[in-house]
């Protein structure tokens, strides 16, 4: 199997957090087009705080994006010098105003071929309530049994990517 070949590319529009890229790429027929890709500076990290009595812990948060709110789990980018597991309890802290337990990873996916974003999955062993969530980012946090959870992601009531492959992962993992 022939690979793509890249020809060229030029920064079309770039922030502190992304670039949008323009590539010149050639397919194997020899075929050849530009497309777009999504180049993130840095990976994400999400956490499944779980609790055996308290359930699963979300978040109730704003996509301008999508013009829609949902449910989620903590999660958010990776700062500069931080791992992938600092990143997500900094995150679950910061959104959630709980400072989850002893984390597990559960895997790592990239989930868009026209982007290098990553996303780290880690579920936490309970949580200790330390303040009040980022009110710019997170309208309320709530707790809801395991049970409940399961039927929200199956019933299409939980659309965020990152959350939902987080709890699927979780609940193969029999943490949820």
């Amino acid at each position: 199997m022939t690979l793509w070949k890249l020809h060229g590319q030029r920064v079309a529009y770039a922030n502190k957090w992304l670039s949008v890229v323009l590539k010149d790429v050639e397919l194997p027929s020899g075929a050849r087009f530009e497309m777009h890709t999504l180049e993130l500076q840095t990976d994400a990290s999400g956490v499944v705080v779980t609790d055996p009595e308290r359930g699963v812990l979300l978040c109730w948060q704003h996509r301008l994006a999508r013009a829609d709110w949902g449910w989620e789990v903590p999660a958010g980018r990776i700062d500069a010098g931080e791992t992938p597991e600092e990143g997500a309890a900094r995150e679950t802290l910061e959104e959630t105003g709980w400072r989850p337990g002893p984390l597990t990873f559960l895997g790592h996916y990239k989930p868009i071929a026209i982007s290098n974003h990553g996303f780290n999955i880690y579920v936490a062993d309970g949580a200790t309530h330390e303040r009040e969530p980022d009110a710019d980012e997170i309208a309320r946090v709530q707790w809801f049994p395991a049970a409940e959870v399961r039927r929200m992601a199956v019933a299409g009531e939980i659309v965020d990517g990152l959350s939902l492959t987080a709890l699927l992962w979780a609940m193969a993992a029999g943490r949820v």
